[in-house]
């Protein structure tokens, strides 16, 4: 199960801001926009907080094991759960590419629309499919050194971007939106950095210094992030628009546009497809990892094409209500506890408690607690995963 040390620190920060850099990390921003400016502002901060940390420690599991995520579900849940979370991994990750296949094309079709008189926006599904599977065929070492430049690239674009809406005047009259909690804003900017906990072993698992690497990859996505959402956020307010592609527009990024919104969804894009392949592999060992990501690249290109993209936050809401007691369950276990054991069978206890966590979630999300869902679930599921194991008689030790 273990993996070779191949990674650098400065490739993984590459690699987790690049996929910050996200097209749907500012549609999710705009989302924010009933809040208004300041307290949208502080909805992203600790959201991003909480969000980062959890995914910190997710990926020093990976870090301090070398295994990836889905091999670590084995040490809370047993193999044959492991196989069950394996699925739904593979399930979000297949949703995720279509969503952001969707949301890439819809923003090419807006600029083609008014640069060239073009609209055909499956056409462009089709292509971003095709350059995620450029991506995924070369491989993750392969190319890394024209996914950096794209990233550089991407950056200096959106800071474009961002100067553009940061001195737009105002609109005459005030947008507006539907009501919006601030702790459903904080609950948004969690679920978001949530959808790469299943990912995040996968690629800390090889660094070569573990835990200093683990920790400023993240750091990456945590600016990297936060600053996405704030473009967003800005551009709904200020620019009194939540579409990504008059934003672009508007700031004189015509052709420009069209290279930040291709590639700006498959810097990431192609991170799903790959984890998928991990974990196909936690399911059926030495299979071809790379297969399978072409594979699912090939179906998320089928769904974007054919199924409109409808209810995006419940999107995320479904991923923060399936990920966020699981992980609660495996921190525990694993720094806590530290629990190491991969060749148990099922463990039950922990099944259930993550489906009362499951419950749990989908209950208070109807709720407005300040801090979102997923902080206070995860820590009443941790306690619980806490008081078992001691009721059990085991003692809590050191991890890592």
């Amino acid at each position: 199960m273990s993996s070779t040390r191949t990674f650098s620190t400065l490739n993984h920060f590459i690699l987790w801001f690049g996929a910050s850099i996200s097209i749907a990390e500012i549609v999710t921003g705009t989302l924010l926009a009933p809040l208004g400016l300041t307290l949208g502002l502080q909805s992203i901060l600790v959201g991003h907080i909480i969000g980062a940390s959890v995914l910190m420690l997710a990926g020093l599991i990976g870090a301090c094991s070398g295994l990836s995520a889905t091999e670590s579900f084995r040490i809370s849940f047993g193999r044959y759960g492991s196989y069950a979370f394996s699925v739904l991994n593979i399930v979000q990750l297949l949703g995720w590419m279509a969503v952001m296949i969707i949301c890439g094309a819809k923003a090419l079709d807006g600029i083609t629309r008014v640069l060239l008189g073009f609209e055909q926006e499956r056409l462009w599904c089709l292509l971003i499919g095709c350059l995620i599977f450029i991506w995924i065929s070369r491989g993750l070492q392969a190319i890394f050194r024209i996914h950096t430049v794209v990233v550089a690239a991407l950056f200096c674009c959106f800071m474009a971007l961002a100067w553009q809406v940061g001195t737009a005047p105002s609109p005459a009259a005030a947008p507006q939106f539907d009501a919006l909690s601030f702790g459903s804003g904080v609950e948004m900017s969690v679920t978001m950095c949530l959808s790469w906990l299943p990912l995040i072993s996968d690629y800390s698992r090889t660094l070569k210094k573990p835990v200093s690497g683990t920790i400023i990859g993240v750091l990456g996505y945590f600016f990297g992030s936060m600053l996405m959402f704030a473009i967003g956020l800005g551009s709904a307010l200020l620019a009194g628009t939540s579409e990504i592609s008059e934003m672009l527009l508007s700031a004189g990024l015509g052709v420009a546009g069209l290279f930040i919104v291709a590639f700006s969804s498959v810097t990431n894009t192609f991170l799903d497809a790959h984890s998928a392949g991990v974990s196909a592999a936690n399911i059926a060992p030495g299979v071809n990892e790379r297969l399978i990501g072409i594979c699912v690249c090939v179906l998320g290109t089928l769904v974007a094409v054919f199924v409109p993209m409808s209810h995006y936050e419940q999107f995320l809401y479904f991923i923060g209500s399936v990920f966020a007691p699981l992980f609660a369950i495996l921190l525990v276990d694993f720094f806590v506890f530290r629990r190491r054991d991969i060749g148990q069978s099922l463990n039950m206890a922990n099944l259930l408690l993550w489906l009362a966590g499951f419950i749990a979630y989908r209950l208070l999300l109807s709720t407005s607690l300040v801090l979102g869902t997923t902080f206070p679930v995860m820590c009443i599921i941790a306690l619980a995963c806490l008081i078992m194991n001691l009721l059990c008689g085991r003692k809590p030790a050191r991890a890592c």
